[in-house]
């Protein structure tokens, strides 16, 4: 089994105590772990996976709970590191009736945006080891040039990149920006996934499969387009694959897309065969078994809380056959 390492931010998420309100009413909420890496990092060792976590947290009793969260869902913090120089970012959430949430950002800076290029060279990857980030860490910050840091070394090792977006256009100071940034690290990446909501704002194509072969640039051998409750589709450069999803009832959808992308690439790290060769049955199966595992995230608050285990995911899909 490979290992899938996650780089990026790792942060507090407040849910809110009730739902379908405004942030500004809700009452009280509850503190849980987030962070769309930490997230993907947490997911691949629920299901059993090798999995590592890259970041700087503060030293302070939030930074801490993160820690404690990783390590008791059993994620190598070896490189989580730790600064006085800033606190570990906070995010306040409101939930929509049917569990879409908004989001408030309290990190300028966070610690994560202080981690260094140089804190990254001497990262233990192995040839098929994974690498995934998402866009939050790209701003113009130290972490942006230890992101690049790190792909560059894991490539030299020939292990994998996946990058998954997830557009926060709040954290940003404009769009143009936060499209710049993501438009010049697609080429990195062995496999990209994009939600429905980001792709004609990544891409400028209102056109949905114009739109998805634009994103085969650079090394980019897969493409994950996921659609919410409508499932996901999967492309090659050759191949095409799709899951309609699972219908089931919505509470809370943070950490949905986070579960999506760590299940898929918890099925990469057992699967020995390079990324190309991949056939359409296994790119439905992967499909099938990422969109389960979301779904069942989507029934409980939080988005770590709320991971299913790899049994309760197969029980799953047998009653959903």
């Amino acid at each position: 089994m490979s290992r899938v390492y996650s780089i990026g931010e790792a942060l507090i998420d407040f849910i809110p105590s009730v739902t379908d309100s405004q942030l500004k009413d809700v009452p009280s909420f509850k503190r849980v772990m987030g962070g769309a890496p930490a997230n993907v990092a947490v997911a691949v060792a629920r299901l059993g996976g090798q999995s590592a976590f890259i970041s700087k947290r503060g030293e302070d009793a939030f930074g801490e709970h993160i820690t404690e969260q990783l390590q008791h869902f059993k994620v190598d913090t070896t490189h989580l590191l730790k600064t006085t120089e800033a606190n570990t970012g906070l995010a306040f959430v409101s939930l929509k009736q049917d569990g879409q949430r908004d989001f408030s950002f309290y990190r300028k800076p966070s610690a994560d945006m202080l981690l260094s290029k140089e804190e990254v060279r001497d990262l233990p990857f192995e040839p098929k080891d994974l690498l995934h980030f998402c866009s939050v860490d790209l701003i113009e910050a130290p972490v942006k040039y230890a992101h690049i840091e790190a792909i560059e070394h894991a490539k030299r090792e020939l292990a994998r990149i996946s990058f998954d977006p997830n557009v926060r256009l709040p954290l940003w100071e404009s769009e143009e920006a936060c499209k710049a940034a993501i438009q010049a690290f697609i080429p990195y990446a062995d496999i990209l996934k994009v939600s429905d909501e980001e792709l004609y704002f990544i891409t400028g194509i209102e056109d949905e499969a114009a739109a998805l072969q634009s994103l085969f640039r650079g090394d980019v051998s897969w493409v994950i387009y996921t659609r919410g409750k409508d499932g996901a589709v999967f492309l090659t450069k050759d191949k095409k694959a799709s899951h309609p999803g699972f219908k089931v009832e919505a509470i809370d959808t943070t950490g949905a897309g986070d579960a999506f992308i760590g299940a898929l690439l918890y099925q990469v790290s057992r699967d020995d065969q390079a990324l190309t060769a991949i056939s359409e049955q296994a790119m439905h199966d992967y499909l099938a078994f990422s969109n389960a595992f979301a779904a069942l995230t989507t029934t409980k608050n939080g988005a770590v809380e709320s991971l299913p285990t790899i049994a309760e995911v197969h029980a799953f899909l047998n009653e959903n056959s």
